[in-house]
């Protein structure tokens, strides 16, 4: 199989035109050749040379007229850029691993050596760039009926590939979620064989792969293939935790990892959001430690917002994930994520609407398709009903932020004012009256305006004893 007409690109013509001088073979490998078969888009290119690839590197640049290349010298890697592609360059080959370590002891390979050390079949392909067989595919471990049948597998032993790089079982599910493949069943077995290994990986390293697996048009199926073996409960138990039904008198409860799964498929189909996708995955996840069984009122939750809001922050933490604002809109979402339900269920009051901008503040649209995709119920009639709830209550959001600009509002006298006004210092009665301010605002007992808060100061000082200052 010939792929001549794929490498037309000037990039790769120079690198032929190179290699060939210095009589050293080069190939296009890996994700590139994976994905110019399957037909998908690519910019990302791995060159690997039977010499060095930053020798490579610096004389296709040359010929190129590109100034800029990144030298990697404790990898001997290099890349640079050409146009909208970013082609790396690495010498081949060979590996060898320690038991305690995925860092491999390198020595200088061949092709062979190099595709041994491959992840899988699909991605050990090659292209030879060499002026004698230019284009020509070079696929040892049968890449392409791989590709074809829709299978993961590894070139070699999946229980030395998985144990020598643990981190290559994270990979397989990725790809096996990103590419809608199955994983074989001698890698499966090999992968929950090594679960235990992911211990040596870092969390960043992990976290990289998860991102990546949420990030899928249909990340369910990698969070199953994650149960199935046995990874996620080494980084991330407590979704682990929601898996399972108990019966008692007769009454169930919902199986909350795969109602977490469709809410997050639910999400998918609205935002591609990394972190609302995140808000999904942990909506339900203080409903284990709050769960209790009530002879009348049958299995509750009560407070798991709360709760799981709270272990937010610590499960952030533990995978390395950003601490920041990103944290913090998670952490607002599964706190919030009831509060438009109950607004559904009773006569929505403005007071009630205006507390939930308030609190929610510019995530309110990502909140809203939050608990849109909560709604998972198999029946029909009951899901079109709070659906319908919903647009109410959009269009009622809608309507009180118009009027009333709540949204991001703070209130309209400030601290400052207060002291000017009545002579005091930073204190508690200062608190006390932006607290009275803004619940009168909430609560539609005065608009949010500068003058009827100011009347509100005056008034709610008073009350406290306070004299005003002449000026």
């Amino acid at each position: 199989m010939n792929y001549n007409s794929a490498l037309e690109h000037k990039v790769f013509k120079a690198i032929s035109k190179v290699s060939d001088k210095n009589s050293e073979r080069a190939f296009v490998i890996g994700g590139f050749v994976r994905d110019l078969i399957l037909g998908r888009p690519s910019k990302d290119i791995d060159v690997v040379t039977e010499g060095s690839g930053i020798k490579l590197a610096k004389a296709a640049a040359k010929e190129l007229g590109i100034k800029q290349v990144s030298v990697f010298k404790n990898f001997g890697t290099a890349m640079f850029k050409c146009g909208d592609l970013e082609v790396e360059f690495v010498g081949a080959r060979k590996e060898s691993y320690s038991r305690d370590s995925r860092k491999p002891v390198v020595e200088d390979g061949t092709l062979e050596d190099d595709q041994n050390r491959r992840d899988f079949t699909i991605n050990a392909m090659a292209l030879s760039l060499a002026k004698a067989n230019y284009g020509e595919l070079i696929d040892p471990f049968s890449g392409v009926r791989d590709l074809d049948l829709g299978v993961i597998r590894t070139p070699l032993d999946p229980d030395i590939t998985y144990s020598d790089d643990p981190l290559r079982m994270m990979r397989a599910i990725r790809f096996a979620t990103q590419l809608d493949f199955t994983i074989s069943r001698e890698s499966m077995d090999a992968i929950k064989h090594n679960a235990s290994r992911l211990d040596i990986i870092s969390m960043e390293r992990i976290h990289i792969e998860l991102n990546k697996i949420i990030l899928a048009d249909k990340p369910s199926i990698g969070f199953k293939l994650l149960l199935k073996t046995g990874l996620l409960e080494k980084f991330f138990p407590e979704m682990v935790a929601l898996q399972g039904v108990e019966k008692r008198n007769g009454i169930t409860h919902k199986d909350n990892f795969y109602h977490t799964l469709e809410v997050l498929e639910n999400v998918c189909k609205k935002s591609d959001d990394l972190w609302l996708r995140w808000a999904a995955i942990m909506h339900d996840i203080g409903k284990p430690p709050t769960k209790r069984f009530h002879p009348q009122h049958g299995w509750t939750f009560h407070g798991h917002e709360d709760k799981g809001s709270r272990m937010v922050p610590k499960i952030f933490h533990r995978l390395k994930l950003p601490m920041d604002q990103k944290m913090k809109f998670v952490k607002k979402l599964v706190l919030l994520h009831l509060r438009p339900i109950a607004l559904t269920k009773d006569i929505v009051t403005d007071s009630a609407i205006r507390r939930l901008l308030y609190e929610a503040g510019d995530d309110i649209d990502a909140l809203m398709i939050l608990c849109r995709a909560d709604i998972t119920s198999k029946n029909e009639a009951k899901v079109q009903k709070y659906l319908k709830n919903y647009d109410i209550v959009v269009e009622k959001l809608k309507e009180v932020e118009a009027n009333d600009n709540i949204r991001n509002f703070q209130p309209p006298v400030t601290g400052e004012m207060i002291m000017k006004e009545f002579g005091i210092p930073p204190s508690k009665p200062i608190g006390d009256i932006k607290k009275g301010i803004k619940e009168a605002i909430l609560d539609g007992y005065i608009k949010n305006d500068v003058e009827e808060a100011y009347q509100l100061m005056l008034k709610l000082g008073e009350e406290m004893g306070l004299k005003r200052i002449e000026h």
